[in-house]
């Protein structure tokens, strides 16, 4: 995140409290490995080609598969291959965008649509990636509010199909809530934490909630910011278990599951940093560099790739990363450190990533299933 919604003062429950907010986060239960397209059979003595992600020339053993990008300081959305090629954009270069602050991107159950949070003008848009138009909306363009229809500052909007109903989640973060509505009837039709109620009392009030990350059989991970923790609830919101994050860190930001059923969280903060921990509260693995071409720059989104390797966006860096946690080292990177631009290669605060993996064409008639966050029974 960026903007003064983050550095302003929030003023809830008769309290003056100074609130930095940002990222996203949901989910429940033990993760399973995630889902991942079988490999394809070869004839004998034939010659196998590499598998390669969507329109990439070559293989890369540090990013296996496409990279969604929220480009919110361009209110634009990019997808980049490995080798750093853009192969799809919107709006089209040169066309002017009916996005703002496109806070983060995530591709719907069927790879064929994009949902993105619009944080600063309180919208949710979802896109078709074929016709390249906004096809649903939620909200009031730079109006906020708690009314039915309102948001106030929306982040980690996702798009879920289950049974046929689809169904938009949302870290409603200054409205202290998380909202479930109906793609159908744009109604609300079920909600976590109580309007306006700045309160660490889960799963009655929250403080701060600003991540809904997907988990299985309809379970949520929610990330609450005043609290520097991460709440797993499930399908009926009760709470399953919450992990607290180090008293070192604070601004948590958009906690998901790794593959393996642990926690990946980033914190919004300069310097920043990328934990892994266990459900149980062992930390497993901590980036955190105080200083040099390493050092992050207010991150918001970390996601663990199924080859091991870390995915993040480096927001105030103006670069979205590939860390090699072996070796804690950034093995691949789009965008120019420390320096914003809309040329090709260049990046203006890009605050949401997601993975397209191999052998899922966008647009394409893709089944549910081999996103990073596709666990059983829960429409992703």
């Amino acid at each position: 995140m960026t903007w003064p919604r983050l550095r302003s003062s929030l003023w809830l429950s008769g309290a003056s409290l100074l609130i930095l907010l940002s990222g996203c986060g949901l989910t429940s239960g033990v993760v399973p490995p995630q889902n991942t397209p079988s490999p394809t059979a070869t004839k004998p003595n034939s010659v196998q080609k590499p598998n390669l992600a969507w329109h990439s020339h070559h293989a890369n053993p540090y990013l296996p598969g496409d990279v969604l990008i929220a480009d919110s300081g361009n209110n634009r959305i990019l997808l980049v291959t490995p080798g750093k090629r853009i192969v799809w954009q919107f709006p089209k270069a040169g066309q002017p965008s009916p996005l703002y602050d496109n806070d983060d991107v995530f591709f719907g159950p069927h790879f064929d649509e994009i949902i993105t949070n619009q944080e600063n003008n309180q919208m949710i848009s979802i896109v078709n990636f074929n016709q390249e138009k906004v096809v649903w909306n939620y909200g009031h363009a730079g109006v906020s509010g708690t009314a039915p229809g309102y948001l106030h500052t929306p982040d980690d909007a996702f798009l879920y199909d289950r049974g046929g109903n689809q169904v938009i989640t949302v870290a409603d973060i200054y409205n202290q809530r998380i909202l479930f509505i109906s793609r159908a009837t744009h109604q609300i039709v079920k909600q976590y934490g109580q309007t306006r109620v700045y309160r660490n009392n889960p799963p009655t009030t929250y403080a701060a909630p600003n991540g809904d990350f997907p988990a299985p059989n309809g379970g949520t991970l929610i990330t609450s910011i005043g609290a520097n923790d991460a709440i797993l609830v499930n399908s009926q919101g009760q709470v399953v278990w919450t992990v607290h994050f180090p008293s070192y860190l604070s601004f948590p930001s958009d906690a998901n599951f790794t593959p393996h059923g642990n926690i990946i969280v980033a914190f919004y903060t300069k310097p920043g940093a990328i934990l892994k921990i266990s459900p149980q509260g062992k930390i497993l693995w901590l980036y955190r560099l105080l200083s040099g071409p390493g050092a992050l720059n207010t991150p918001s989104l970390a996601v663990e790739l199924p080859n091991g390797m870390i995915l993040a966006n480096d927001d105030s860096n103006n670069r979205v990363i590939v860390i090699d946690p072996k070796t804690n080292q950034i093995v691949w990177q789009y965008g120019h450190t420390g320096v914003s631009g809309s040329a090709p290669g260049y990046l203006s605060d890009p605050d949401g990533i997601d993975f397209l993996p191999i052998g899922v064409t966008p647009g394409g008639n893709n089944p549910i299933g081999h996103h990073l966050w596709s666990y059983p029974n829960n429409g992703y």
